[in-house]
């Protein structure tokens, strides 16, 4: 029989919300525990098997998590029972930490630099090892994480058994005056300068080397920084990326973007520069970059004013001329103080395909189709309910929040934080109206009410943008009043299943559906 045309083909039917539940917590914080400060997570990154996972705290560690749910060390009477579809959420373990940055101090500007880790980045493994960007506001590092063997040292010409007692040894040889081997006399005593391991008074008749022997099949993950890319950044460094080539990276701050090439530490390429001739012309800086899933020759970064730039590297060497604008314009008579600020994009990531591009600004989230540079496909309201409580924000800096967003691997589902450790995953396939929040807590529905206010839909001739979120002013969409002390500004989505993992203060936490 011939297949149906895609006219003829009947409507597919709405896509069913999932139905996300609780999996794991790392560092859950107890009834009236304090978080320290150095605790506190701040960033978050899957690799891309989604094997390991990686967070960053403001202390300057970096903490790696490893699956141990993987289908493939199953053995085989577990994979033959399990013919039909069993619902497995991924299950990680810790595997090891490493202290990545410390606090330095810039005498040349008298400016203190944190050990808060901004950034962290999968580099391609290889033998076996994994390799790790991280970023605090200045330096970059490149870390190399391998198992290693549990190696000690034995047979030693030492006995650590037998101990000095006044200067004195408890060996009982003796031997005549004559010259012995290895220089030993009976005329002398021969003991270490601690008197902790004695020298026997006669020498020794053979000098036996220390022997390095593995023991047992114990490994041990051991971190070695590869390189360090450093002195390249005026300002606070705000992102990094990897190429898809493998070999090249690009670093990020307020003014510059540079190219690396991750085996030379010594120089960089710097591909973009917004800095003014006379710094009280910048009225724009760049808050986001990010380098394309496959094309190695293509990157996009985001601005204070909302917009996305994309640039082509084959263009020129200094690409200050962009390939494509990406930019929603404000209504006229729509501006007031806080336009510009709540504009501001924070955050930038590539769908896994590199056709769309998702941004996140303190009230939105727009997804954006590089073929459609007239606006975004749909705009997914976030924080509409605090737009009456702009200047309240204000006062208290809460406006100025840093909220990641993040995409499911199969390019259907988005994801980003609010207020109250509270996240909201969108639907954002055509005629999928999913719009669900969860808190980041071990009962991640909790905050649901029985009825919650469904998604509203419009349909602007401009852009033909699908915008949907709640709409009810001073709370969330499911009426629930914010908590600005405590906020959930990272976090990631594994690359091909739907699992979740999200920062609250110095927890993490991890939900699949």
């Amino acid at each position: 029989m011939d297949p149906k045309s895609p006219d003829d083909r009947p409507e597919a039917a709405a896509p069913q919300p999932l139905e996300w539940r609780f999996a794991q917590v790392f560092g859950e914080r107890g009834a009236g525990e304090d978080v320290q400060e150095v605790d506190i997570i701040s960033a978050i990154e899957f690799d891309k098997s989604g094997d390991h996972l990686a967070t960053g705290d403001r202390g300057g560690r970096v903490v790696l998590f490893e699956r141990t749910d993987a289908r493939g060390n199953a053995s085989r009477t577990e994979l033959e029972r399990q013919d039909y579809s069993v619902p497995r959420h991924p299950e990680f373990r810790y595997k090891t930490e490493f202290q990545s940055h410390e606090p330095e101090f810039d005498y040349l500007k008298s400016l203190e630099i944190e050990e808060k880790i901004n950034k962290i980045k999968w580099g391609q493994t290889a033998n076996n090892a994994l390799f790790i960007l991280s970023t605090n506001d200045k330096t970059i590092k490149y870390w190399k994480v391998q198992d290693k063997k549990v190696k000690r040292i034995s047979v030693m010409n030492l006995d650590t058994s037998q101990s000095a007692d006044n200067g004195t040894t408890s060996s009982s040889s003796t031997s005549s005056s004559r010259g012995l081997p290895n220089g030993g006399s009976s005329e002398k005593s021969y003991n270490c300068a601690n008197n902790d391991l004695p020298f026997p008074p006669g020498g020794y008749a053979s000098l036996r080397l220390p022997v390095v022997v593995v023991t047992g099949q114990e490994l041990n993950p051991v971190a070695r920084c590869r390189r360090v890319y450093a002195h390249a950044h005026d300002y606070h460094i705000n992102s990094i990326s990897n190429n898809s080539d493998g070999e090249t990276f690009i670093s990020a701050d307020d003014l510059r973007i540079n190219l690396w090439n991750l085996e030379i530490n010594s120089q960089s390429f710097n591909i973009v520069d917004v800095k003014p001739a006379n710094m009280e012309d910048l009225t724009e800086v760049i808050t986001c970059a990010e380098f394309h899933p496959t094309h190695c020759n293509t990157l996009a970064y985001s601005s204070s004013k909302g917009a996305i730039r994309l640039i082509d590297l084959r263009q020129s060497a200094l690409c200050d001329n962009h390939s494509k604008l990406f930019e929603e314009h404000e209504a006229p008579g729509s501006k007031s103080f806080f336009t510009e600020i709540i504009a501001s994009v924070s955050d930038i990531k590539f769908a896994r395909d590199g056709r769309h591009i998702l941004s996140r600004d303190y009230m939105t989230l727009k997804l954006w189709d590089l073929n459609m540079d007239s606006g975004p496909v749909a705009t997914f309201q976030v924080h509409e309910h605090l737009r009456p409580k702009l200047c309240d924000l204000y006062e208290n800096d809460s406006i100025f929040d840093k909220f990641e967003c993040c995409l499911s691997g199969d390019g259907h589902r988005l994801a980003t934080g609010s207020y109250s450790n509270l996240f909201r995953v969108f639907g954002c396939t055509p005629g999928n109206t999913e719009a669900t929040t969860l808190e980041a807590s071990r009962n991640p529905m909790r905050r649901q009410v029985a009825n919650p206010t469904r998604p509203t839909r419009t349909l602007t001739s401009l852009t033909r943008a699908v915008r949907r979120g709640g709409e009810n002013a001073g709370a969330d969409g499911n009426g629930n009043s914010n908590d600005f002390s405590t906020k959930l500004l990272h976090l990631a989505w594994h690359p091909t299943e739907n699992s979740i993992a999200c920062a609250a203060g110095n927890s993490l936490y991890m939900y699949y559906a």
